[in-house]
């Protein structure tokens, strides 16, 4: 293997798939296209051969252009590079933003057909309802200037870039159009930080902007969401998007079906950070509802627990979800149990999902309905599967662009016991 990189090819694009590549055939084997769309028929280099059954390959012009195709909105990752030397993430920056959204639902609708048997008629709404949903600002804008955090590498000559896609070479820039004009202003993009692997660039809520240089000692921000603040360390997880945080509080909110909704049974908050989505709950049903945050970062459930301080019922616990699951299952007792199966468990767990062993525990301990946010369609999937199988149902479903000009997408689903 290894003989055909570099080979110019030309071929049509199809469809695109998870991780917002094109995929076409050529010969009958199957190759993914970075920098197309689907429809397209473009000239590609080969960047990958090593596989029997497929390729990977860069376009480096396009033939047949889609008529969704626009010129890129960072000059950094056009067509006119040379493909190893593109920045890497805006990887849809070269199609019309609703058209974007189009294309994440159709891998959203794939996701969910293939991994958890869900027809597209079956979902909830019927075919047309799921929608992936812009958030304020982003049309106005066109998907720019919506990031309030970016993590920038170091390169050998200390120049500040992003990696390049699928690969490890910084590419020096001096501009960052998906961040926050605040970001991009307090981005140090003419200094030189030989020996550091990477900066930080946050812009929060409360409080001037601030670089966090490499391993840096946290310090502690606030973020103020629908009027209410929030701490947490500069170096811990907040949402990217400017809207995310608010979006996502009133989705949840809106995801839980009030009549299956217990504020005295043992709600659950799973991955809770910094407390976000249990306060959005206790927001919701009222100062006195009982829930319980988890979340293994131990600081991040400090702050939880100062940012649940104002209602009664609410409270933050330290450890990874699936040893406090286990726990809690093993330790149960009955009358426990009873405001188990009262509950309602929000969980907003990392990319890859929630994972077998997790959704297994909710099975046995089997809340009223679970509202699960996703970052990844394909771990929704595969975890809605899990779902099903200990009798749940999807019962909503909403997703939303918190990622413009990405192919990443969130979405807020609900299932209940049958």
């Amino acid at each position: 293997m290894g003989e055909h990189i570099g080979t110019e090819i030309e071929l049509t694009v199809d469809k695109i798939a998870h991780g917002g590549i094109a995929v076409g055939r050529l010969d009958g084997r199957v190759v993914f296209v970075s920098d197309a769309i689907p429809g397209e028929t473009v000239r590609a280099r080969v960047s990958d051969d090593r596989k029997k059954s497929f390729w990977r390959a860069d376009t480096v012009a396009v033939l047949e252009p889609s008529p969704h195709r626009r010129e890129h909105v960072w000059a950094a990752a056009g067509l006119d590079r040379d493909p190893r030397g593109r920045a890497g993430g805006a990887e849809f920056g070269h199609i019309a933003l609703a058209h974007q959204r189009e294309l994440k639902r159709q891998v959203l609708v794939e996701s969910l057909q293939r991994f958890a048997g869900l027809a597209l008629e079956e979902l909830p709404g019927g075919p047309t309802a799921l929608q992936v949903e812009a958030l304020p600002g982003d049309a106005a804008a066109n998907g720019l200037g919506w990031r309030t955090r970016i993590r920038l590498h170091v390169d050998a000559q200390g120049r500040l870039g992003p990696m390049a896609s699928r690969s490890h070479t910084v590419i020096p820039l001096t501009d960052a159009p998906l961040a926050t004009p605040a970001v991009q202003a307090a981005i140090p993009f003419a200094e030189r930080f030989t020996g550091l692997g990477t900066l930080d660039v946050l812009a929060p809520t409360v409080g001037e902007p601030r670089l966090v240089i490499g391993e840096q000692k946290p310090t502690v921000i606030r973020e103020v969401v629908r009027g209410r603040e929030f701490q947490l360390d500069d170096t811990g997880f907040w949402q990217v998007h400017r809207e995310a945080p608010a979006a996502l509080s009133v989705a949840v909110q809106e995801a839980i079906v009030p009549e299956l909704f217990d504020p005295r049974a043992r709600n659950l908050d799973l991955y809770g950070g910094v407390g976000l989505l249990a306060a959005a709950v206790a927001e919701r049903f009222g100062a006195s509802t009982s829930i319980t945050s988890v979340e293994a970062d131990e600081r991040a459930t400090d702050h939880a627990s100062e940012n649940l301080a104002g209602w009664v019922g609410a409270s933050a616990e330290p450890g990874r979800v699936d040893r406090w699951l286990r726990a809690l299952d093993a330790g149960a007792a009955a009358a426990e149990r009873d405001r188990l199966r009262a509950a309602t468990v929000v969980l907003d767990p990392p990319r890859a999902g929630a994972g077998t062993e997790v959704m297994q525990l909710l099975g046995r301990l089997a809340p009223a309905q679970l509202v699960y946010v996703a970052c990844d369609p394909v771990a929704l999937a595969r975890d809605a599967a899990l779902a099903a199988a200990d009798g749940y149902r999807m019962v909503s479903i909403r997703a939303f662009d918190l990622f413009p000009h990405t192919h990443h997408l969130e979405a807020v689903a609900t299932f209940v016991r049958d």
